[in-house]
């Protein structure tokens, strides 16, 4: 018989599962408890639970999860790239990037990707399979026990789903996982400093809409018109610029949210004075902001960033135009940690992860 696996359940289902077995319904969220707030490893853990309990979970579930980290690469600005292994051997990469005086976790969605953005390394070795939702939200768990907590430094606050892979190609998993990550029975994080990134996926971005589970949503647009944004971005074809804008207008925003558009700029592909001008005509009459990321070198790829100033101009027209925009220049590019830079599946050990 196959076994449960805890951390794909929320509270309900496992008060349900624990109710079944004979036991009081308290129990259940004793059990939530010990999985999502204190992040156990194993059910000896659960440490005011009766033996026929830790009988009962150990005979018929397991925790599930991430298998163990694998390696840790700390970057010169703090940065730490994570590589963990999953229970088929296969491997993905997570990021932690240190903040004033908290941590940003970047968390993958699948192993692999199949979109195939050219510039992007992740998409170059194929993609394997979708993450199980134990294995999205143990990132998180996992990230804090074994490196935040040894380190005794200050908690994870911000989770982006931006890692490898396209979260809206696993939506019934990473809902219930941002559900998980949301509980206020158990990791208790804020929907407002939760925000999914997607290269467009329309049927991903109604149904997170209809989910309401308050969580921010990002685009990545990286192009104004569709002939350079199917070169960049092949799920364009199937997706192009205007129904993603049509449905980000759709999108419920409360309070002041904002959706956020990601705009990697390439020196000579979408980073001309023109082409800025074009996105704010496209981005106008909508709540919205606008993160440009200059491109990441990395090894399969033969792209470049624009110049320092050629960057610069690119955002003054747009906040002449009053839209809120910044630069982000990516944390971790000396260990290859950066946006469009992770490829864990296809680099079980490699110079790049190398201690």
């Amino acid at each position: 018989m196959k076994k449960i696996i805890l951390k794909n359940l929320s509270l309900k289902e496992i008060t349900a599962n624990i109710q079944r077995a004979g036991f009081s319904a308290y129990r259940g969220k004793q059990i939530f408890h010990w999985l999502f707030t204190k992040g156990v490893r194993s059910i000896g853990e659960m440490k005011n639970l009766s033996d026929d309990i830790k009988e009962y979970l150990t005979r018929n579930t397991e925790i599930g999860g991430i298998s163990n980290i694998e390696k840790i690469l700390s970057s010169s600005d703090g940065t730490k790239k994570i590589l963990y292994r999953l229970s088929d051997n296969n491997f993905i990469e997570g990021v932690l990037m240190r903040e004033k005086n908290w941590w940003t976790i970047c968390v993958s969605t699948q192993v692999g990707c199949p979109l195939g953005c050219i510039f992007c390394s992740t998409g170059k070795g194929g993609f394997i399979r979708n993450l199980t939702i134990s294995e999205i939200v143990d990132q998180i768990l996992i990230t804090n026990k074994e490196i935040i907590q040894k380190e005794n430094s200050e908690k994870i606050r911000n989770v982006v789903l931006m890692g490898m892979g396209e979260p809206f190609l696993n939506t019934e998993n990473v809902i219930k996982a941002l559900r998980l990550m949301v509980a206020p029975d158990g990791m208790a994080l804020s929907p407002r400093r939760i925000t999914v990134s997607t290269a467009g996926i329309i049927e991903g971005i109604k149904k997170l809409s209809d989910a309401n589970v308050g969580v921010n949503l990002a685009i990545s647009l990286n192009a104004v018109d569709n002939a350079t944004r199917d070169k960049l971005m092949p799920i364009n074809k199937k997706y192009p610029i205007e129904k993603i804008i049509t449905t980000c207008k759709e999108f419920p925003l409360t309070n002041r949210r904002r959706i956020t558009f990601e705009y990697i700029l390439i020196e000579g592909i979408n980073d001309s004075a023109q082409e800025a001008k074009k996105l704010s005509t496209l981005l106008r009459g909508f709540p919205c902001k606008i993160n440009l990321i200059p491109f990441n070198i990395h090894p399969s790829s033969a792209f470049v960033p624009p110049t320092s100033e050629t960057i610069e101009h690119f955002r003054e027209i747009l906040s002449r135009a009053n839209f809120t925009v910044a630069i982000r220049y990516s944390k971790g590019v000396d260990i290859l940690a950066a946006c469009g830079q992770l490829a864990g599946h296809i680099r079980e050990s490699t110079e790049n992860l190398s201690p």
